[in-house]
Formats: structure tokens, C-alpha cells, sequence
């Protein structure tokens, strides 16, 4: 089936035809600040290098009002850029329609002020390909804007790119209002027999049904049938090499908002992550298995995860053996979402040398959090999370849980509240481990619960310290499964540890 859109609705010359010096955007990352007293090694994070030609869509017959189909105007730009070497293709003011963006070596996508990118949720638009999504290498519908291996990208500017996620994903009812639930459901699509979820189409509700979990259908299902259900992440850059996102807005995507995968040399900066709260997957940033990242200036408002490291899941994932390492997270804020920063579930890969500094979570479900299960393999080490001031948050200000989706330590006890003998398996490549992380100067002005560690009987959470943080919270720190665990001027509700 093919959703159709509802939607209704200067000129530059480039200056210097030849030129390779870098664009103004794209100097080095020169700010030392940011690397002074990290607690690892880390190379500074490069820059891509991006010629100094420049063309406007427009000159490529594209129009900004918001009714035509620019995706051939984008194609022929960028192609048209690629052949002399690369460079910046400026979006002017205006609403420009189209399918997807492929990005290319060297070349910028610059959203002016008033340039606003509305993906069209025509499903013919968008082939299903192999790709990897939540640590498994599957099939899913090509991303609305993606690049394979390139090396030198850039999406910079003041303009909103938008996914048109409505109509991709699927409603609960029980998420939002009734008022907004009649309008909703006007727009067509089928309900749940009880009437409680919304999905896009037939296809999309068979898949869902008889999905082994939420996001991977029957395989016996002819694909082209579940097309919506096999919905893209909106911005999928996979061995990408020198990536930089800067001031632009990402919002509203039919499934992850951004997801760099196996890159290196990535910098995201002052950018805006916008997904409503009730987008099913509507994560904000996953950074999975990726090598030298920065992340600072940016803010998340959004119906998933926020700032989410992955390294990949299960087998795939070990197979891969990707690690997600060396990463500055500061100077960001959060909203809505179900972490404001998070590792794994997918961490099969590991996870290590991470700073997350700095940073605002302002009525998140959690605070910080970290999820693995059995099975999943991998390590995580080398983190510290420091200066970090969180409010109103809506369960744990931090949690570790080994057990995600499965059946916690705390819920395995007899009746008399004794610990039930559990057959424990052997520690092998598939037991997740996690140690050696570090939180000081946490501020946590309310929560459900202050900090819950959640480990493994056969491989304990290890060595893990707090320093010089305040919890207010309905309750205090609980711990299973945990060695060396530490505290050191840590207070809840006003009561030291």
C-alpha cells in the first residue's frame, strides 16, 4: 500500500569553480578544552575537509513549496557536486518535498534559516535493503537520508529536516488524548480488534501480530507486504569516515532519528533531536559501535531513548566485533525520554572510554542508564559521568540492569522473601560484564528511586564508585549482584551513604 502525503503547500553562483580548501564549517576540532583532563586516550576527533564550491537547489529545478518533488533536484545536485570533487549544496528558505538524500565523498548538506526538508511517506520511495538496525543485520526500508562508506559529510545549518514518522508508526491509543486520537485515526489506517493501537496498514498490523518482538516480523512474511512495518531510521550513516551534524533540526522520524554506525570521526554539535513523546522507537541519537565521537551544545526531546550507545546484538554483533569507544558527551540537555543517556541493550560489541560531562536531564523516565541481558555478551568498562544535574525524573536517577526484559534479581525470591537457588550459566562470550564506571558531582533533584544495581550472580557489576553527588528520591540506593561498589559523599535525602 502507498501512503500518499497531505501535505499543501536567491540564487548563489559557487565561487570558486575549482577550489579544495576547506569550508568555513568544517575546520578542525580545535577546541582543547574539550580533550583536557579527559580520563582516557583519545585522538582528536577530525573534521571533514569539504571543497569550497557551492551550489543552491534551486538550480536544479527544485521548488520550496512544499507540493513538488524535489528528489531528483537533490539527486542531480549532489551528483553534479561528486563529479567535481565535492562540496556544499545549499538548501535556500522554503519547504522542499522529497524522498531520500544520499550523501556522497565530500559533500555538505547546508540548510539555510527557513529551509525546512519533509520527507514524503510514499513508500515507493524508499526500497527495502539489507541494512542493520538494533544490533542484527536485517532488511528495512532505505533511510531518508543515508550514506554507505563515505568519507567527508556534513548536514549543517539552521533548517528542520522532518521524517514524516506519523506515517510510519504505529499508535497506542492509551498514549495520548482522545481529542487528539479521533483526529488521528481520521487519516486512515487500520485499529487493533480492541480498538487500542493505530497501525499505517494492513501489512503493518499483520507483521505487528505476528512479530517475535516489536521491531522483527515473521520471516515467511512476503516483505513488499509489511513495507511500513520495516520503517527506516531517519538518518543512517554506516562506515562513514569524518561526519559532522551541526545546528540543523531532526525531528519527527518514522523510527531512530540519527544512527551513525560502524563511523569514525564523528561531531555533532548545537544540534536540535525532536520525536513526539509517544513515537514508538523514537529515539533521539544512537551511537553504535562507532570510533571517536563527539557530542556537545545539543538538546533531545523524544519518545525513546535519548543519547543511546550501542555496539551491536547477540551473535551479529560479536561477529562484527565493532567496539563503540572514545566518545565526549557534554554541554547537552533532555527532556522527554526513556534515558537521557544510555548503554545498550546492544553492547555486544563493547562499550569504553566514554566522558558523558555536563549535562541537563529534565524529567527523563531515567537518569542515567545502563541494560544488557544474558546472552548478549560484551564488555563495559572506562565510563565516567560526571556533573550531571537531573530533576523530576520519572524511576531511577541511575540503574544498571542485567536482567533488561527479562526477570530481575528482585523478583527472584520465594515467598518469605528468601533468595530463590538459581541454576546459573556458565560465564562465557555471550555474559555481558560491566565495570569499572565512574559517576561524581550527580545532582538529582527527585526520583522515584535514587540509583538501582541490577548485576549478574555469575559476573557481578564490579568496581563501580560515586563521589560527591546528592540524590532526593522516594527511595534510596538498592544493590544485587555487585563487588567493590563504592560511595564517598553521597547523600540521599539528606542522609550520607
Amino acid at each position: 500500500m502507498i501512503i500518499r502525503s497531505f501535505i499543501s503547500t536567491l540564487t548563489a553562483a559557487a565561487f570558486l569553480a575549482a577550489g579544495f580548501g576547506a569550508s568555513s564549517c568544517c575546520s578542525n576540532n580545535s577546541d582543547d578544552t574539550l580533550y583536557k583532563g579527559l580520563p582516557f586516550k583519545m585522538e582528536k576527533v577530525q573534521a571533514p575537509r569539504i571543497p569550497s564550491r557551492s551550489v543552491v537547489l534551486t538550480d536544479f529545478g527544485a521548488k520550496g513549496d512544499g507540493i513538488g518533488l524535489n528528489t531528483e533536484a537533490f539527486a542531480r545536485a549532489i551528483e553534479s557536486l561528486s563529479d567535481k570533487g565535492g562540496g556544499r549544496l545549499t538548501v535556500p528558505a522554503g519547504i522542499w518535498r522529497t524522498g531520500p538524500i544520499g550523501l556522497k565523498d565530500c559533500i555538505e548538506l547546508h540548510l539555510e534559516k527557513n529551509a525546512i526538508i519533509i520527507f514524503d511517506p510514499d513508500q515507493d520511495l524508499y526500497p527495502i535493503i539489507d541494512t542493520n538496525f538494533e544490533g542484527l543485520d536485517v532488511r528495512r526500508c532505505l533511510s531518508p537520508i543515508h550514506a554507505e562508506g563515505a568519507h567527508d559529510i556534513a548536514i549543517t545549518g539552521e533548517g528542520i529536516i522532518d521524517g514524516s514518522g506519523e506515517y510510519w508508526r504505529e499508535l497506542k491509543k492509551g498514549k495520548v488524548g482522545d481529542k487528539f486520537w479521533k483526529s488521528f485515526i481520521k487519516r486512515g489506517g487500520v485499529l487493533a480488534d480492541d480498538g487500542s493501537v493505530w497501525y499505517p496498514d494492513e501489512g503493518y498490523k499483520k507483521a505487528r501480530l505476528t512479530a517475535g518482538s516489536l521491531n522483527f516480523p515473521d520471516p515467511s512474511l512476503d516483505e513488499n507486504e509489511i513495507k511500513t512495518f520495516l520503517r527506516p531510521v531517519m538518518v543512517s550513516l554506516r562506515n562513514c569516515e569524518r561526519v559532522l551534524l551541526q545546528g540543523c533540526t531532526f525531528q519527527n522520524s518514522p523510527c531512530w532519528n540519527i544512527h551513525p554506525l560502524f563511523c569514525k570521526d564523528v561531531t555533532i554539535k548545537d544540534i536540535t533531536v525532536r520525536n513526539p513523546e509517544f513515537s514508538t522507537n523514537g529515539d533521539g541519537i544512537d551511537i553504535d559501535a562507532c570510533e571517536g565521537v563527539i557530542l556537545t551544545g545539543s538538546s533531545f526531546d523524544v519518545g525513546d531513548d535519548a543519547i543511546c550507545i550501542k555496539s551491536g546484538k547477540d551473535a551479529d554483533g560479536r561477529r562484527h566485533a565493532r567496539k563503540c569507544r572514545n566518545l565526549i558527551i557534554s554541554d547537552c540537555t533532555v527532556y522527554h525520554g526513556h534515558g537521557g543517556f544510555v548503554v545498550g541493550s546492544e553492547m555486544s560489541g563493547g562499550v569504553e572510554n566514554i566522558l558523558v560531562k555536563g549535562c541537563r536531564f529534565l524529567g527523563t523516565d531515567v537518569g542515567l542508564r545502563f541494560k544488557s541481558t544474558r546472552g548478549r555478551g560484551g564488555l563495559v568498562k572506562d565510563i565516567w559521568c560526571e556533573d550531571i544535574y537531573m530533576k523530576d525524573i520519572v524511576s531511577y536517577g541511575i540503574i544498571f540492569n542485567l536482567y533488561y526484559a527479562g526477570m530481575a534479581a528482585s523478583n527472584l525470591l520465594d515467598k518469605e522473601g528468601n533468595p530463590v537457588q538459581e541454576v546459573l550459566p556458565a560465564v562465557d562470550e555471550t555474559t555481558p560484564e560491566m565495570r569499572d564506571i565512574h559517576f561524581s558531582g550527580i545532582v538529582c533533584a527527585g526520583a522515584k528511586q535514587a540509583i538501582y544495581l541490577n548485576g549478574l550472580p555469575e559476573l557481578p557489576l564490579r568496581n563501580i564508585d560515586f563521589r560527591s553527588s546528592i540524590f532526593t528520591a522516594g527511595k534510596g540506593h538498592e544493590i544485587h549482584y555487585a563487588e567493590n561498589i563504592s560511595f564517598d559523599k553521597v547523600s540521599i535525602n539528606g542522609k550520607e551513604i
